[in-house]
Protein backbone atom coordinates (compact mmCIF):
# COMPACT_ATOMS: atom_id res chain seq x y z
CA UNK A 1 0.00 0.00 0.00
CA UNK A 2 1.28 3.36 -0.93
CA UNK A 3 1.18 6.06 1.83
CA UNK A 4 0.13 8.60 -0.40
CA UNK A 5 -2.91 6.85 -2.05
CA UNK A 6 -6.33 7.91 -0.33
CA UNK A 7 -8.06 5.96 1.31
CA UNK A 8 -11.24 5.02 2.57
CA UNK A 9 -12.61 4.36 6.59
CA UNK A 10 -11.68 0.82 7.35
CA UNK A 11 -15.50 0.37 8.87
CA UNK A 12 -16.98 1.60 5.61
CA UNK A 13 -14.81 -0.58 3.00
CA UNK A 14 -15.54 -3.40 5.11
CA UNK A 15 -19.27 -3.19 4.98
CA UNK A 16 -20.09 -1.87 1.43
CA UNK A 17 -17.27 -4.90 0.09
CA UNK A 18 -14.56 -1.82 -1.40
CA UNK A 19 -11.09 -1.46 -1.03
CA UNK A 20 -8.27 1.16 -2.80
CA UNK A 21 -5.81 -0.97 -4.40
CA UNK A 22 -3.52 1.18 -6.64
CA UNK A 23 -3.45 4.64 -8.79
CA UNK A 24 -4.65 3.89 -12.26
CA UNK A 25 -2.16 3.58 -14.85
CA UNK A 26 -3.14 7.49 -16.34
CA UNK A 27 -1.89 8.52 -12.93
CA UNK A 28 -5.48 10.15 -12.42
CA UNK A 29 -7.64 7.87 -11.68
CA UNK A 30 -7.80 5.10 -8.64
CA UNK A 31 -8.29 1.66 -8.91
CA UNK A 32 -10.65 -0.14 -6.74
CA UNK A 33 -11.32 -3.58 -5.56
CA UNK A 34 -15.16 -4.88 -5.26
CA UNK A 35 -16.14 -7.48 -3.69
CA UNK A 36 -18.12 -9.52 -5.49
CA UNK A 37 -21.89 -9.59 -3.68
CA UNK A 38 -21.07 -5.87 -3.20
CA UNK A 39 -23.81 -3.39 -4.49
CA UNK A 40 -22.30 -1.03 -6.98
CA UNK A 41 -24.05 1.39 -5.02
CA UNK A 42 -21.27 2.23 -2.81
CA UNK A 43 -18.83 3.25 -5.55
CA UNK A 44 -21.44 6.71 -6.25
CA UNK A 45 -20.12 7.29 -2.29
CA UNK A 46 -16.70 7.00 -3.15
CA UNK A 47 -16.55 8.57 -6.19
CA UNK A 48 -17.37 11.34 -4.20
CA UNK A 49 -15.44 11.12 -1.15
CA UNK A 50 -11.91 10.76 -3.25
CA UNK A 51 -12.82 12.69 -6.05
CA UNK A 52 -11.02 11.06 -8.92
CA UNK A 53 -12.53 8.35 -11.24
CA UNK A 54 -12.44 4.79 -10.05
CA UNK A 55 -11.49 1.94 -12.04
CA UNK A 56 -13.43 -1.20 -10.91
CA UNK A 57 -11.79 -4.83 -10.33
CA UNK A 58 -14.20 -7.56 -9.01
CA UNK A 59 -12.55 -9.61 -6.25
CA UNK A 60 -14.12 -12.55 -4.56
CA UNK A 61 -15.03 -12.82 -0.97
CA UNK A 62 -11.53 -14.56 0.47
CA UNK A 63 -9.42 -12.26 -2.32
CA UNK A 64 -11.20 -9.03 -0.89
CA UNK A 65 -10.44 -10.11 2.75
CA UNK A 66 -6.80 -10.66 1.94
CA UNK A 67 -6.56 -7.34 0.29
CA UNK A 68 -8.36 -5.04 3.26
CA UNK A 69 -6.23 -6.92 5.29
CA UNK A 70 -3.17 -5.86 3.71
CA UNK A 71 -4.10 -2.20 3.05
CA UNK A 72 -5.16 -1.51 6.44
CA UNK A 73 -2.72 -3.67 8.77
CA UNK A 74 -0.71 -0.18 9.09
CA UNK A 75 -3.47 2.01 9.09
CA UNK A 76 -3.06 4.37 12.14
CA UNK A 77 -0.44 2.09 13.75
CA UNK A 78 2.86 4.39 13.88
CA UNK A 79 4.15 3.42 17.55
CA UNK A 80 6.62 6.80 17.59
CA UNK A 81 3.62 8.76 16.68
CA UNK A 82 1.39 6.82 19.39
CA UNK A 83 4.33 7.74 22.26
CA UNK A 84 4.24 10.86 21.55
CA UNK A 85 1.00 11.89 22.24
CA UNK A 86 0.77 9.61 25.48
CA UNK A 87 -0.44 11.85 28.49
CA UNK A 88 2.60 10.75 31.48
CA UNK A 89 0.15 11.89 33.99
CA UNK A 90 -2.85 9.86 32.89
CA UNK A 91 -4.37 7.83 35.59
CA UNK A 92 -4.26 3.70 34.97
CA UNK A 93 -8.43 3.91 35.64
CA UNK A 94 -8.95 5.46 32.41
CA UNK A 95 -7.96 2.19 30.36
CA UNK A 96 -9.95 -0.01 32.54
CA UNK A 97 -13.04 -0.28 30.72
CA UNK A 98 -15.02 -2.95 29.38
CA UNK A 99 -12.81 -5.26 26.57
CA UNK A 100 -15.70 -7.31 23.91
CA UNK A 101 -14.59 -10.67 23.92
CA UNK A 102 -13.30 -10.26 20.17
CA UNK A 103 -11.51 -6.95 19.34
CA UNK A 104 -11.44 -5.88 15.84
CA UNK A 105 -8.03 -3.99 15.69
CA UNK A 106 -8.56 -1.69 12.54
CA UNK A 107 -12.25 -0.91 13.16
CA UNK A 108 -11.33 0.47 16.51
CA UNK A 109 -12.12 3.87 16.92
CA UNK A 110 -10.55 4.32 20.10
CA UNK A 111 -7.99 7.27 20.20
CA UNK A 112 -6.28 6.73 23.01
CA UNK A 113 -3.00 6.22 22.31
CA UNK A 114 -1.89 3.41 24.60
CA UNK A 115 -4.98 1.20 23.36
CA UNK A 116 -3.34 2.36 19.43
CA UNK A 117 0.04 1.42 20.65
CA UNK A 118 -1.19 -1.94 21.82
CA UNK A 119 -3.03 -2.79 18.69
CA UNK A 120 -0.35 -1.33 16.92
CA UNK A 121 2.37 -3.80 18.22
CA UNK A 122 0.15 -6.93 17.64
CA UNK A 123 -0.76 -5.85 13.97
CA UNK A 124 3.22 -5.36 12.92
CA UNK A 125 3.67 -8.41 14.84
CA UNK A 126 1.22 -10.30 13.12
CA UNK A 127 2.03 -9.05 9.58
CA UNK A 128 5.88 -9.73 10.35
CA UNK A 129 5.36 -13.11 10.83
CA UNK A 130 6.31 -13.14 15.05
CA UNK A 131 5.14 -15.55 16.90
CA UNK A 132 5.74 -13.75 20.20
CA UNK A 133 6.00 -10.34 20.91
CA UNK A 134 8.08 -9.49 24.36
CA UNK A 135 7.54 -6.10 26.54
CA UNK A 136 10.77 -5.91 28.96
CA UNK A 137 10.12 -3.12 31.42
CA UNK A 138 14.22 -2.02 32.75
CA UNK A 139 14.72 1.41 34.52
CA UNK A 140 16.12 3.04 31.42
CA UNK A 141 13.66 1.93 28.91
CA UNK A 142 10.89 0.18 27.96
CA UNK A 143 12.41 -2.73 24.77
CA UNK A 144 9.93 -4.37 22.72
CA UNK A 145 11.26 -7.31 20.89
CA UNK A 146 9.52 -9.29 17.79
CA UNK A 147 10.70 -13.97 17.92
CA UNK A 148 10.25 -13.98 13.57
CA UNK A 149 11.34 -16.94 12.37
CA UNK A 150 12.91 -17.81 16.12
CA UNK A 151 15.05 -15.18 16.08
CA UNK A 152 14.65 -11.98 18.84
CA UNK A 153 14.81 -8.78 16.71
CA UNK A 154 14.12 -5.34 18.47
CA UNK A 155 10.91 -3.38 17.24
CA UNK A 156 10.76 -0.36 19.10
CA UNK A 157 12.79 1.41 22.50
CA UNK A 158 10.71 3.48 24.59
CA UNK A 159 10.31 5.10 27.88
CA UNK A 160 10.45 3.24 30.46
CA UNK A 161 7.41 5.34 32.27
CA UNK A 162 5.05 3.87 29.15
CA UNK A 163 5.11 0.43 31.44
CA UNK A 164 2.78 0.60 33.52
CA UNK A 165 0.23 1.93 31.54
CA UNK A 166 0.80 -0.55 28.69
CA UNK A 167 1.09 -3.61 31.12
CA UNK A 168 -1.82 -3.05 32.25
CA UNK A 169 -3.78 -2.04 29.40
CA UNK A 170 -2.45 -5.18 28.25
CA UNK A 171 -4.30 -6.91 31.37
CA UNK A 172 -7.34 -5.66 31.10
CA UNK A 173 -7.36 -6.78 27.28
CA UNK A 174 -6.59 -10.37 28.27
CA UNK A 175 -8.88 -10.11 31.73
CA UNK A 176 -6.11 -10.43 34.15
CA UNK A 177 -5.99 -8.62 37.41
CA UNK A 178 -3.91 -5.48 37.17
CA UNK A 179 -3.68 -5.02 41.06
CA UNK A 180 -1.79 -8.33 41.03
CA UNK A 181 1.94 -7.46 40.46
CA UNK A 182 3.65 -9.99 42.35
CA UNK A 183 2.97 -13.57 40.70
CA UNK A 184 2.92 -14.60 37.17
CA UNK A 185 -0.60 -14.28 35.18
CA UNK A 186 -1.81 -16.62 32.03
CA UNK A 187 -4.73 -15.42 29.76
CA UNK A 188 -5.54 -14.67 26.26
CA UNK A 189 -7.02 -11.69 23.85
CA UNK A 190 -8.91 -12.82 20.57
CA UNK A 191 -8.70 -10.73 18.30
CA UNK A 192 -9.27 -9.79 14.54
CA UNK A 193 -6.81 -8.13 11.91
CA UNK A 194 -9.51 -7.51 8.91
CA UNK A 195 -10.54 -11.37 8.00
CA UNK A 196 -7.53 -12.35 9.95
CA UNK A 197 -8.24 -14.18 13.44
CA UNK A 198 -5.61 -14.29 15.99
CA UNK A 199 -5.53 -15.79 19.50
CA UNK A 200 -3.03 -14.28 21.42
CA UNK A 201 -1.61 -15.80 24.85
CA UNK A 202 -0.65 -13.54 27.37
CA UNK A 203 2.32 -14.39 29.87
CA UNK A 204 3.46 -11.78 32.81
CA UNK A 205 6.14 -12.15 35.07
CA UNK A 206 6.93 -9.95 37.86
CA UNK A 207 10.95 -9.18 37.40
CA UNK A 208 13.43 -5.85 38.31
CA UNK A 209 12.48 -3.34 36.27
CA UNK A 210 8.47 -4.11 36.15
CA UNK A 211 6.58 -7.12 34.67
CA UNK A 212 7.87 -8.81 31.52
CA UNK A 213 4.87 -9.44 29.29
CA UNK A 214 4.70 -12.23 26.48
CA UNK A 215 2.22 -12.03 23.58
CA UNK A 216 2.13 -15.31 21.90
CA UNK A 217 0.41 -14.69 18.37
CA UNK A 218 -1.70 -17.53 16.88
CA UNK A 219 -3.11 -16.87 12.98
CA UNK A 220 -6.11 -19.65 13.27
CA UNK A 221 -5.80 -19.21 9.70
CA UNK A 222 -2.09 -21.11 9.55
CA UNK A 223 -2.81 -23.00 12.28
CA UNK A 224 -3.43 -26.82 10.79
CA UNK A 225 -0.77 -27.68 7.77
CA UNK A 226 -0.77 -30.65 6.10
CA UNK A 227 2.04 -33.43 6.10
CA UNK A 228 3.41 -32.49 2.13
CA UNK A 229 3.14 -29.16 3.40
CA UNK A 230 5.63 -29.52 6.24
CA UNK A 231 8.45 -30.53 3.76
CA UNK A 232 9.76 -33.78 5.61
CA UNK A 233 12.14 -35.74 3.43
CA UNK A 234 10.23 -38.13 1.57
CA UNK A 235 11.42 -41.24 3.68
CA UNK A 236 10.85 -39.25 7.09
CA UNK A 237 7.07 -38.46 5.54
CA UNK A 238 6.83 -42.02 4.47
CA UNK A 239 7.85 -43.38 7.74
CA UNK A 240 5.66 -41.02 10.01
CA UNK A 241 2.46 -41.46 7.65
CA UNK A 242 2.86 -45.26 8.21
CA UNK A 243 3.59 -44.79 11.87
CA UNK A 244 0.00 -42.49 12.04
CA UNK A 245 -2.08 -45.55 10.28
CA UNK A 246 -1.76 -48.11 12.29
CA UNK A 247 -4.55 -49.49 14.77
CA UNK A 248 -2.25 -48.87 18.38
CA UNK A 249 0.89 -47.65 19.74
CA UNK A 250 2.66 -44.56 19.98
CA UNK A 251 4.11 -42.12 18.18
CA UNK A 252 6.61 -39.54 19.40
CA UNK A 253 7.76 -36.23 17.85
CA UNK A 254 10.80 -34.64 20.35
CA UNK A 255 12.80 -31.41 19.96
CA UNK A 256 13.16 -28.33 22.00
CA UNK A 257 10.63 -25.45 22.86
CA UNK A 258 9.99 -23.80 19.68
CA UNK A 259 10.98 -26.48 17.19
CA UNK A 260 7.37 -26.89 15.30
CA UNK A 261 6.31 -30.18 17.20
CA UNK A 262 2.91 -29.36 17.95
CA UNK A 263 2.47 -28.38 14.09
CA UNK A 264 3.72 -31.89 13.39
CA UNK A 265 1.39 -33.09 15.09
CA UNK A 266 -1.77 -31.17 14.28
CA UNK A 267 -0.88 -31.97 10.73
CA UNK A 268 -0.34 -35.62 11.58
CA UNK A 269 -4.12 -35.41 12.85
CA UNK A 270 -5.35 -33.32 10.04
CA UNK A 271 -4.28 -36.53 8.29
CA UNK A 272 -6.34 -38.59 9.90
CA UNK A 273 -9.59 -36.32 10.87
CA UNK A 274 -11.63 -37.99 7.82
CA UNK A 275 -14.70 -38.53 9.60
CA UNK A 276 -13.74 -42.59 10.29
CA UNK A 277 -12.12 -41.88 13.34
CA UNK A 278 -13.43 -40.64 16.96
CA UNK A 279 -10.34 -38.16 17.84
CA UNK A 280 -9.31 -36.50 21.10
CA UNK A 281 -6.68 -34.54 22.36
CA UNK A 282 -5.22 -32.91 26.11
CA UNK A 283 -3.39 -30.04 25.69
CA UNK A 284 -1.59 -27.25 27.42
CA UNK A 285 -3.08 -24.44 25.81
CA UNK A 286 -5.44 -25.64 22.86
CA UNK A 287 -3.13 -23.78 20.74
CA UNK A 288 -5.15 -24.37 17.18
CA UNK A 289 -9.25 -25.49 16.66
CA UNK A 290 -9.62 -28.33 14.75
CA UNK A 291 -13.31 -28.88 13.35
CA UNK A 292 -14.01 -32.58 13.50
CA UNK A 293 -11.45 -33.27 16.83
CA UNK A 294 -12.40 -33.02 20.61
CA UNK A 295 -9.87 -31.03 22.13
CA UNK A 296 -9.58 -30.34 25.92
CA UNK A 297 -7.41 -27.48 27.84
CA UNK A 298 -5.03 -28.71 30.54
CA UNK A 299 -6.17 -26.74 33.56
CA UNK A 300 -3.85 -27.41 36.81
CA UNK A 301 -5.89 -25.23 39.31
CA UNK A 302 -8.63 -28.04 39.23
CA UNK A 303 -6.83 -30.94 38.98
CA UNK A 304 -7.29 -30.90 35.18
CA UNK A 305 -3.65 -32.36 34.50
CA UNK A 306 -2.78 -34.13 31.68
CA UNK A 307 -2.89 -37.51 33.23
CA UNK A 308 -6.08 -36.72 34.69
CA UNK A 309 -7.32 -35.78 31.00
CA UNK A 310 -5.88 -38.44 29.34
CA UNK A 311 -7.69 -41.04 31.40
CA UNK A 312 -11.15 -39.21 30.83
CA UNK A 313 -10.54 -39.58 27.15
CA UNK A 314 -10.18 -43.29 27.14
CA UNK A 315 -13.48 -43.43 28.46
CA UNK A 316 -14.69 -41.26 25.24
CA UNK A 317 -14.42 -44.10 23.50
CA UNK A 318 -10.99 -42.49 21.03
CA UNK A 319 -9.86 -43.92 18.37
CA UNK A 320 -6.98 -41.75 18.18
CA UNK A 321 -5.40 -39.90 21.29
CA UNK A 322 -2.70 -36.80 21.51
CA UNK A 323 -1.57 -35.73 24.52
CA UNK A 324 0.41 -32.13 24.31
CA UNK A 325 3.22 -33.37 26.37
CA UNK A 326 4.47 -36.49 28.56
CA UNK A 327 5.75 -34.46 31.58
CA UNK A 328 5.63 -37.07 34.13
CA UNK A 329 5.49 -41.24 35.01
CA UNK A 330 1.88 -41.37 35.46
CA UNK A 331 1.48 -39.78 32.11
CA UNK A 332 3.88 -41.74 30.43
CA UNK A 333 1.83 -44.95 32.11
CA UNK A 334 -1.33 -44.10 30.77
CA UNK A 335 -0.38 -43.36 27.71
CA UNK A 336 1.64 -46.79 27.72
CA UNK A 337 -1.54 -48.66 28.67
CA UNK A 338 -3.95 -46.95 26.15
CA UNK A 339 -1.59 -47.79 23.31
CA UNK A 340 -1.81 -51.54 24.35
CA UNK A 341 -5.61 -51.58 24.38
CA UNK A 342 -5.58 -50.80 21.18
CA UNK A 343 -5.40 -46.52 21.30
CA UNK A 344 -3.10 -44.68 18.58
CA UNK A 345 -1.17 -42.25 20.62
CA UNK A 346 0.50 -39.31 20.01
CA UNK A 347 2.65 -37.35 21.99
CA UNK A 348 5.78 -35.31 22.53
CA UNK A 349 8.57 -35.21 24.52
CA UNK A 350 10.94 -32.75 25.23
CA UNK A 351 14.82 -34.41 24.75
CA UNK A 352 17.29 -33.28 22.29
CA UNK A 353 17.58 -36.49 19.68
CA UNK A 354 15.43 -38.77 18.66
CA UNK A 355 17.10 -41.71 21.04
CA UNK A 356 17.02 -39.37 24.08
CA UNK A 357 13.08 -40.31 23.96
CA UNK A 358 13.69 -43.69 24.31
CA UNK A 359 15.62 -43.11 27.74
CA UNK A 360 13.63 -40.03 28.98
CA UNK A 361 11.22 -42.62 28.98
CA UNK A 362 12.86 -44.93 30.75
CA UNK A 363 13.97 -42.89 33.35
CA UNK A 364 10.43 -42.44 34.18
CA UNK A 365 9.57 -45.71 34.99
CA UNK A 366 8.50 -47.29 31.91
CA UNK A 367 9.62 -51.15 31.69
CA UNK A 368 11.80 -51.70 28.13
CA UNK A 369 9.35 -54.35 27.02
CA UNK A 370 6.54 -52.22 27.36
CA UNK A 371 8.33 -49.43 25.43
CA UNK A 372 9.36 -52.06 23.21
CA UNK A 373 6.24 -52.83 22.21
CA UNK A 374 4.40 -50.13 22.10
CA UNK A 375 6.61 -47.69 20.20
CA UNK A 376 5.97 -47.34 16.94
CA UNK A 377 8.10 -43.99 15.81
CA UNK A 378 10.13 -41.42 17.36
CA UNK A 379 10.41 -38.07 15.16
CA UNK A 380 13.19 -35.16 16.12
CA UNK A 381 13.03 -31.98 14.43
CA UNK A 382 14.37 -28.62 13.99
CA UNK A 383 13.46 -25.28 12.55
CA UNK A 384 16.07 -23.29 10.08
CA UNK A 385 15.17 -19.99 8.56
CA UNK A 386 14.53 -20.32 5.10
CA UNK A 387 16.67 -18.23 2.83
CA UNK A 388 14.91 -15.39 0.87
CA UNK A 389 14.89 -16.46 -2.87
CA UNK A 390 14.52 -12.83 -3.80
CA UNK A 391 18.15 -12.02 -2.60
CA UNK A 392 19.93 -14.76 -1.74
CA UNK A 393 23.39 -14.87 -3.35
CA UNK A 394 26.25 -17.89 -4.03
CA UNK A 395 28.96 -17.61 -1.79
CA UNK A 396 32.68 -19.26 -2.29
CA UNK A 397 32.92 -23.39 -0.57
CA UNK A 398 35.74 -21.81 2.05
CA UNK A 399 37.01 -24.54 4.81
CA UNK A 400 34.17 -24.17 6.55
CA UNK A 401 31.62 -25.06 4.03
CA UNK A 402 34.37 -27.66 2.62
CA UNK A 403 34.08 -29.55 6.62
CA UNK A 404 30.22 -29.53 6.58
CA UNK A 405 29.66 -30.37 3.06
CA UNK A 406 33.23 -32.51 2.57
CA UNK A 407 35.68 -31.47 0.30
CA UNK A 408 33.87 -33.37 -2.95
CA UNK A 409 30.84 -30.94 -2.52
CA UNK A 410 30.42 -29.48 -6.22
CA UNK A 411 27.23 -27.39 -5.41
CA UNK A 412 26.25 -23.91 -4.80
CA UNK A 413 26.29 -22.58 -1.33
CA UNK A 414 24.29 -19.36 -0.43
CA UNK A 415 24.26 -16.39 1.93
CA UNK A 416 21.76 -14.25 3.62
CA UNK A 417 21.98 -10.85 2.01
CA UNK A 418 18.43 -9.05 2.65
CA UNK A 419 15.77 -7.15 0.58
CA UNK A 420 12.22 -5.44 1.34
CA UNK A 421 10.66 -8.37 0.53
CA UNK A 422 12.55 -10.02 3.57
CA UNK A 423 12.68 -7.15 5.56
CA UNK A 424 16.12 -6.77 5.48
CA UNK A 425 16.85 -10.38 7.09
CA UNK A 426 18.15 -12.47 4.22
CA UNK A 427 15.03 -15.24 5.66
CA UNK A 428 11.44 -15.45 4.66
CA UNK A 429 9.70 -18.06 6.47
CA UNK A 430 11.61 -21.70 8.22
CA UNK A 431 11.61 -24.91 7.57
CA UNK A 432 12.03 -28.43 9.09
CA UNK A 433 15.17 -30.76 9.19
CA UNK A 434 13.87 -34.38 10.32
CA UNK A 435 15.77 -37.19 11.75
CA UNK A 436 13.14 -40.70 12.66
CA UNK A 437 13.99 -43.32 14.03
CA UNK A 438 11.24 -46.44 13.06
CA UNK A 439 11.00 -49.05 16.00
CA UNK A 440 10.93 -52.31 13.35
CA UNK A 441 12.50 -55.98 14.92
CA UNK A 442 16.14 -54.72 15.38
CA UNK A 443 15.12 -51.57 17.21
CA UNK A 444 12.74 -53.75 19.34
CA UNK A 445 15.11 -55.97 20.16
CA UNK A 446 17.83 -53.64 21.51
CA UNK A 447 15.08 -51.11 23.41
CA UNK A 448 14.07 -54.82 25.22
CA UNK A 449 17.82 -55.64 26.70
CA UNK A 450 17.90 -51.86 27.89
CA UNK A 451 20.59 -51.11 25.43
CA UNK A 452 22.39 -47.35 25.84
CA UNK A 453 21.95 -44.09 23.77
CA UNK A 454 25.53 -44.98 20.80
CA UNK A 455 23.99 -48.53 20.72
CA UNK A 456 20.29 -47.60 20.35
CA UNK A 457 21.69 -44.69 17.62
CA UNK A 458 24.11 -46.76 15.68
CA UNK A 459 21.22 -49.47 14.90
CA UNK A 460 18.52 -46.91 14.51
CA UNK A 461 20.50 -44.42 11.52
CA UNK A 462 23.15 -47.34 9.79
CA UNK A 463 20.83 -46.03 6.74
CA UNK A 464 19.48 -42.92 7.75
CA UNK A 465 20.23 -39.30 8.37
CA UNK A 466 20.39 -37.51 11.58
CA UNK A 467 19.42 -34.10 12.17
CA UNK A 468 23.02 -33.05 10.78
CA UNK A 469 22.59 -34.81 8.00
CA UNK A 470 19.04 -33.56 7.31
CA UNK A 471 21.03 -30.28 8.17
CA UNK A 472 22.93 -30.22 5.09
CA UNK A 473 20.63 -31.66 2.84
CA UNK A 474 18.92 -28.71 3.51
CA UNK A 475 22.24 -26.18 3.11
CA UNK A 476 23.08 -28.50 -0.15
CA UNK A 477 19.65 -27.85 -1.81
CA UNK A 478 19.59 -23.80 -1.36
CA UNK A 479 16.83 -23.72 1.14
CA UNK A 480 19.00 -22.14 3.88
CA UNK A 481 23.02 -20.92 4.66
CA UNK A 482 25.36 -23.04 6.77
CA UNK A 483 25.16 -20.68 9.78
CA UNK A 484 21.73 -21.59 10.14
CA UNK A 485 22.33 -25.15 10.17
CA UNK A 486 24.93 -24.82 12.89
CA UNK A 487 22.87 -22.81 14.60
CA UNK A 488 20.26 -25.47 14.78
CA UNK A 489 21.79 -28.76 15.46
CA UNK A 490 25.55 -28.07 17.21
CA UNK A 491 24.18 -29.45 20.20
CA UNK A 492 21.73 -32.02 19.11
CA UNK A 493 24.94 -34.66 19.89
CA UNK A 494 26.95 -34.49 17.00
CA UNK A 495 30.17 -32.74 16.52
CA UNK A 496 31.97 -31.01 13.47
CA UNK A 497 34.28 -33.82 13.65
CA UNK A 498 32.77 -36.84 14.87
CA UNK A 499 30.66 -39.23 12.20
CA UNK A 500 27.71 -38.96 12.89
CA UNK A 501 24.89 -42.21 12.08
CA UNK A 502 25.06 -41.62 8.52
CA UNK A 503 28.91 -41.47 8.15
CA UNK A 504 29.28 -37.86 7.42
CA UNK A 505 30.81 -35.61 9.15
CA UNK A 506 28.24 -34.34 11.73
CA UNK A 507 27.06 -30.44 11.08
Amino acid sequence: MTAALPSLPYAFAKRHGVVVLDGGSDGASLQVGLREDAATTALIEVRRALGQPLLIARLSRPAFDRKLSEVYADAGLNTADAVDQLDMHGSLDSLVEDIPATADLLESQDDAPIIRLINGLIAEGARLGASDIHIEPSEAALRVRFRIDGVMREAVSLSSRIAPLLVSRVKVMARLDIAEKRIPQDGRISVAMGAKALDVRVSTLPARGGERVVLRILDKDQGTLTLQQLGMPVAVEAAFNKALHVPNGIVLVTGPTGSGKTTTLYAGLSSLNDGSRNILTVEDPVEYAMDGIGQTQVNTKVGMTFAAGLRAILRQDPDVVMVGEIRDPETAQIAVQASLTGHLVLSTVHTNDAVGAITRLRDMGMEPFLLASTVRLVLAQRLVRRLCTECRAPRPVDALGERLMGRDFDGVLYQAVGCPRCNHTGYAGRMGVYEAIVIDDAMRRLIGENADEDTLAQAAFARADRLAGSARAAVASGATTLEEALRVTRDDGSHPNQPDGDGDAGV
